[in-house]
């Protein structure tokens, strides 16, 4: 087995400030985020589970447990005659360290 310190890899800072596009909130997000402790974010399609990881510890200043990955394929809309489609996107669960949250609603103050 490896050490952490060699799993570590390092990411350039201005790619990990575009792999996380939004965060996902939704009614599913919100009882994943209860029962799971987990958030969940859109990322950009290339993304990689460690920039995933890397992203949301620099941004968010936590500590991540895991990450998942799911890729949502884009849906077929019709506008009359022509048919068109939706761009696939890929989401990301992100599991977070016991008592760790990430709470989006509240303001900042200051």
């Amino acid at each position: 087995m490896s050490t952490p310190q060699a799993n570590k890899r390092q990411f350039s800072q201005e790619r990990l400030m575009n792999v996380l596009i939004a965060p996902q909130i939704s009614e599913k997000a919100t009882y994943v985020a209860e029962k799971n402790e987990q958030v969940i974010f859109r990322v950009v399609t290339d993304a990689t589970k460690p920039e995933i990881k890397a992203a949301v510890e620099m941004m968010f200043k936590v500590n991540v447990n895991s990450v998942q990955v799911a890729c949502v394929k884009g849906k077929v809309k019709r506008s009359g005659r022509v048919i068109g489609h939706r761009n696939d996107w890929k989401k990301a669960y992100v599991s977070l360290a016991d008592g760790q949250e990430i709470n989006f609603s509240a303001s900042e103050q200051g």
